[in-house]
């Protein structure tokens, strides 16, 4: 459970409480004051302007859980640091709200636990409670919470009677809410004979060991005199401060896999003496007993354990086994009432099937019966069937008889009408013989009348084809004539084109020639001045230095005007 998830369970009871019509929704101006107390005691530094204005009175209405969490996560949430406020004052901001209205102690005077008491059980409830909405402690988490309590007292719990009083509870099965846990100490059904002295100091000590921190004496490092301070133990961290308001922070000790920690002798009248050991520095410490000594040591060594483990927090490690063993222990009560479920639904199914053949033999025996009547119904009208056919075979023995003499009258009868049918058959040939040659007279009439029309479109479409071709003929003719003169044209056209051409390229050999000449007298006179630069340079080199007794000849080329042979080289080309 990281920071959000806590400082979530505390504003949910604050805003349930100022939800009195128990609607789900708050009015503006009450979120708004509570926005700027958890501005406050969470230590969030916030604009009075922006808060108005986001929580101004318009015509929205009251605000529900769900409207109000994108400006819980964004403006508070989302910049709260851990280290930075004391979880205790912000605790009791969101307790003050809720008890006011959900809390009743016994008017009387004879509540089990005082206020400050119950305010730090209600602290206890929200670690162990699910992270479900409303907020709810299971009886696994409610039996280890007053073992706890009990332990401390060197009393032993009756667990027995712890569910008694769940199971009588109509929703003690599914969890107990805060105010509910907070009734059932009050009563004092588990706590009897007990001070609200020793009660009180064991919810103390239990709830120092949940949270823990508290007061232990630190040895300095340079004035190597002893100081009370305020300890708050994290798995990653041991930070201490002048007082348990946690107002002024004097320091803290980073823990790591590389720290232990060390039991020291009782020296220079201090008892009850450890030492946490790091790479850089060792921090010497005494508590007030040796039970306490003992208890700091553990939880320091386990939280040095957490860290190298990358867990967060001993409790919350113990918390998170102790859900794993609840749903471990509901998956195998489950798996054990599907398995019973299943065989009794395989019993039901067993007895359904002997049911089934109890009738399934019934129905055989029956059909049985039912075979034997339709068997001997069967026998009778055989025997029946028999003596039927045997009369009708008599009287077909007789018809036979009969029927023989009229075949005979028959077959005469039929002998005299196949010659009628044969004479028939040769007229009807000689009939067919002579309508297929008159058939055959008329196809070959027909044919030839076919062939002369035939022969008469074939000629006409000739002669229309004939003065088709005569007219193409002509008209192909004429283009031809047509074509010929414009070829005629453009023929003359070019040759006198290419003349043109002829005579500019004429023109173009005679200027080229002309500035060839040009460039060669260019040539020479360049180089003249060449030879005259030349010269020039030689004279010059020799005013200016006056060649002495023994002194070698320079180079006359190199001098001043060396630089212009390049030059006139260059020209040289372009002109070229």
């Amino acid at each position: 459970m990281d920071l959000r998830s806590e400082l979530l369970k505390s504003i949910w009871y604050a805003f349930t409480a100022l939800d009195v019509e128990k609607s789900g929704k708050v009015s503006k101006s009450q979120l708004k004051v509570l926005s700027h107390n958890l501005y406050t005691v969470l230590c969030i530094p916030h604009d009075p302007v922006a808060l108005e204005e986001h929580f101004r009175d318009d015509d929205d209405g009251p605000v529900s859980s769900q409207g109000y969490m994108p400006y819980l996560n964004k403006y508070i949430l989302d910049k709260v640091e851990e280290g930075a406020f004391v979880k205790e004052n912000f605790d009791e901001l969101c307790w003050t709200l809720t008890a006011k209205k959900n809390y009743k102690p016994d008017r009387n005077g004879n509540s089990v636990v005082s206020h400050q008491d119950a305010f730090k059980l209600w602290c206890l409830f929200n670690f162990l409670s699910e992270d479900k909405y409303p907020l709810v402690m299971v009886p696994d988490e409610v039996e280890y919470l007053l073992k706890k309590i009990c332990t401390a007292m060197n009393v032993e719990l009756n667990s027995c009677e712890l569910d008694d009083y769940l199971s009588q509870e109509p929703q003690g099965q599914g969890g107990l809410t805060v105010w509910q846990f907070l009734d059932m100490v009050n009563s004092g059904r588990f706590l009897r004979g007990i001070e609200q002295e020793a009660i009180s100091m064991a919810v103390e000590e239990v709830y120092q060991e949940v949270i823990e921190d508290g007061y232990l004496w630190k040895r300095g490092q340079l004035r190597r005199n002893w100081s009370e301070r305020w300890f708050m133990l994290k798995p990653s961290v041991l930070s201490y401060y002048m007082s348990e308001e946690r107002k002024e922070k004097k320091g803290s000790i980073a823990l790591d896999k590389h720290c232990c920690v060390e039991v020291l002798p009782d020296r220079d009248g201090k008892r009850c003496t450890f030492c946490v050991k790091t790479l850089s520095r060792t921090y010497e410490m005494s508590a007030s007993d040796t039970r306490q000594r003992q208890e700091w040591t553990l939880a320091i060594q386990t939280a040095i354990r957490l860290q190298a483990e990358g867990k967060k927090s001993l409790h919350k490690d113990l918390k998170q086994k102790r859900r794993e063993q609840r749903e471990q222990r509901e998956q195998r009560k489950a798996a054990k009432e599907e398995e019973t479920q299943r065989l009794k639904q395989l019993q039901e199914e067993k007895e359904r099937k002997l049911q089934e053949l109890e009738l399934l033999k019934e129905a055989q025996r029956q059909a049985e019966i039912l075979l034997q009547e339709e068997e001997q119904r069967r026998r009778q009208q055989h025997e029946e069937m028999q003596r039927t056919l045997e009369i009708q075979l008599q009287e077909a023995e007789q018809a036979r008889a009969s029927m023989q003499a009229e075949m005979v009258l028959k077959e005469a009868e039929a002998e005299r009408q196949r010659k009628r049918i044969l004479e028939l058959e040769d007229m009807q040939e000689r009939l067919q013989e002579a309508l297929q040659q008159e058939v055959k007279a008329r196809q070959d009439e027909e044919a030839v009348r076919y062939a002369q029309a035939r022969l008469l479109a074939e000629e006409e479409e000739k002669l229309k084809e004939l003065m088709k071709l005569k007219e193409e003929q002509e008209e192909y003719i004429i283009k031809t004539q047509r074509e010929k003169q414009v070829l005629k044209q453009e023929m003359e056209n070019k040759n006198k084109c290419l003349e043109e051409a002829q005579k500019q390229l004429e023109e173009v050999r005679v200027n080229r020639q002309r500035v060839d000449q040009d460039v060669m007298a260019a040539q020479r006179k360049l180089r003249q001045a060449s030879t005259n630069v030349k010269h020039w340079n030689v004279q010059m080199n020799r005013l200016m230095h006056p060649i002495g007794p023994g002194d070698k000849r320079t180079n006359v080329s190199g001098g001043v005007f060396a630089g212009y042979q390049p030059l006139l080289s260059r020209r040289d080309s372009s002109l070229k």
